[in-house]
């Protein structure tokens, strides 16, 4: 009875989860066979999104922009901090991270398979004197969060990219 009453369960929320259009991710298909990174930021950028690009999908990450169809240029990777708020005594209380990378993806000839783009993201966090290792720890953690959230942005981006007419 009970192992009935489970299975009916099971089977009312496959049917719900189809029913709203839920998709398992899967993997990425590109409209292109073969890519180049060319970025000139971080390494562990740079790695993150070699490993991204490598696992995610049909197209191969090519050694030099001549045997690729596509380029992918990452010109600008930047990392700012500022100041959100100040305690009465003028020390900082809240930071906000802000990471930009700016992309282009074109092919051998320059055309460009997308617009060039800029990913922003921004998370803010509070600062204590008091707990500085535990804040240290919690901003690089923000870092590499941002870094994953922007690779990601810009891997859901390079599956809309098309061929120019």
């Amino acid at each position: 009875m009970r192992r009935a009453g489970l299975s009916s369960l099971v089977v009312f929320a496959a049917l719900v989860l189809a029913a709203c259009g839920f998709q398992l991710r899967g993997a990425a298909t590109f409209a292109f066979a073969s890519i180049y990174l060319n970025t000139a930021g971080s390494p562990a950028f740079n790695n993150e999104m070699r490993r991204a690009l490598t696992g995610a999908g049909n197209a191969t990450l090519s050694d030099n922009a001549a045997t690729a169809q596509v380029v992918l240029d990452i010109p600008v990777i930047q990392d700012d901090k500022e100041v959100l708020s100040l305690s009465s005594g003028g020390a900082a209380r809240e930071y906000q991270l802000i990471k930009r990378v700016s992309f282009r993806l074109h092919d051998k000839d320059g055309a460009d398979w997308m617009p060039a783009g800029e990913i922003v993201i921004r998370r803010s966090f509070t600062f204590n004197e008091s707990q500085v290792l535990a804040r240290d720890l919690e901003e690089q953690r923000l870092q590499r969060d941002m870094q994953t959230d922007a690779i990601q942005q810009i891997m859901r981006r390079l599956q809309a990219a098309r061929k120019p007419a």
